[in-house]
């Protein structure tokens, strides 16, 4: 079959972005004996031309979509991009008959709510490499899809559950479309290499259960090495670990570290560290691998704010790690995310207070938190009226603790004065 798949997003946030999930669909649709067209949104003047002209001449038997984020987390400036995810699929639903699948991390958290909202047919929540060529195996043969695992049908009442592969060893880690969209001289470029999925921490907060399930699974250590240097065999120079917390579990990042160091790629590198469980030995591995910078998300240095979003760590810990990292030559970016349940102006003095005796190289600081579906943080607002118990929370809703405003909004804009 014939399968346009399509990248919707069109945003740079922070740093030029690589539609990888996309990409490992992509590779993992092409092993399933299928031929595929990719349309990264972001790298296209006008997007919606670019769809037209692919689908009149690819002529796709099935289209899908990547989602990857429903708005922009801001508090005060909110955007909802699924805005601008319409008029293209609006544009696949003039230009062709063939289904549309959706997924992505920005599905995968409102799943119902995102089909009802863009008008599509399917969406696919979970590891889509192995779930999205199933659903095309199933739509060539005329089979129902209705209740295989990890796919939405739109007007199906009842929430599928995701669906999560045991391993990851063998499935797709880069795709061919992608070297097409990237420029491996550019210096913006960090290309995104996943190692592990899944995070046990429970964050009060957090969406990533949602996304990629509890249950920590990992590519064997040596598989992972062996792609990142051949991504620097083909010039790139920089890799960004994607993985939700690369130190967890910490003797499988120190695998990583040293075969990583084995085939020695000499490239730089950075990643996402938990504020526990990076011992000396780790950090040393890590900088001897090439890794010059971690987001270290603390997100708080009051013990009561840390405890209220389930954090395991206490700002000691906090404070361990990144005298560690300093001590090995990694950089620190850190993150503070005010205004959650029992923030009060002593705990945001505390958590200002902490962080800036951390000496960061930069430090990033949210006002009010986005409340996500099925998380411990969207029942403690339901509970006390903020949102309806009937909200399905797609357009950004936030969390912001009563008595702060606008207080807060002025000492956090006082810091950058």
């Amino acid at each position: 079959m014939r399968v346009l798949l399509i990248s919707s997003n069109t945003e740079r946030i922070n740093m030029v972005t690589l539609p990888l999930g996309l990409g490992l669909v992509a590779e993992a649709t092409r092993r399933a004996g299928h031929q595929v067209a990719l349309v990264d949104a972001l790298r296209e003047p006008d997007p919606v031309l670019a769809i037209e002209k692919s689908i009149a001449s690819f002529h796709p038997d099935v289209i899908g979509v990547s989602i990857r984020n429903v708005d922009n987390q801001d508090r005060e400036a909110p955007r909802f991009l699924l805005g601008q995810v319409r008029p293209l699929v609006m544009a696949c639903r003039a230009a062709s008959h063939a289904p549309i699948v959706l997924g992505g991390a920005g599905f995968s958290i409102f799943p119902e709510a995102v089909l009802r909202y863009l008008g599509a047919d399917l969406g696919v929540r979970g590891d889509g490499e192995a779930v999205f060529p199933e659903l095309i195996r199933r739509i060539g043969a005329g089979e129902d899809p209705s209740g295989m695992p990890g796919v939405h049908v739109a007007g199906h009442a009842g929430a599928t559950e995701p669906s999560f592969s045991e391993e990851l060893s063998g499935m797709p880690q880069w795709d061919e479309s992608l070297e097409a969209v990237t420029d491996p001289a550019s210096p913006d470029l960090w290309v995104p290499v996943q190692a592990r999925r899944g995070c046990p921490n429970d964050c009060s907060y957090c969406s990533t259960a949602l996304i990629q399930g509890r249950r920590i699974r990992a590519r064997p250590a040596g598989e992972v090495a062996d792609h990142v240097a051949r991504l620097a065999a083909a010039g790139y120079r920089r890799v960004y670990f994607v993985d939700n917390s690369f130190n967890i579990p910490e003797p499988y990042a120190l695998d990583l570290c040293r075969a990583l160091r084995r085939r020695g790629p000499g490239l730089e590198w950075r990643c996402i560290v938990y504020s526990q469980h990076l011992g000396e030995e780790l950090a040393g591995a890590m900088a001897d691998a090439g890794c010059v910078e971690v987001s270290l998300g603390f997100e708080s240095g009051s013990p009561a704010i840390l405890r209220e979003m389930n954090k395991r760590f206490t700002p000691d810990d906090v404070r361990e790690v990144s005298d560690r990292l300093v001590s090995h030559g990694i950089h620190r970016i850190g993150f503070l995310l005010l205004g959650g349940p029992g923030e009060t102006r002593g705990t945001v003095e505390e958590s200002l207070a902490f962080a800036s005796s951390l000496h960061l190289d930069t430090l990033r600081i949210t006002v009010g938190i986005r409340i996500y579906p099925g998380t411990p943080l969207a029942r403690r607002a339901i509970e006390e009226g903020v949102v309806r118990p009937d909200d399905d929370l797609l357009f950004p809703t936030f969390y912001l603790a009563p008595g702060l405003e606008p207080w807060i909004h002025e000492r956090v804009g006082s810091l950058s004065a």
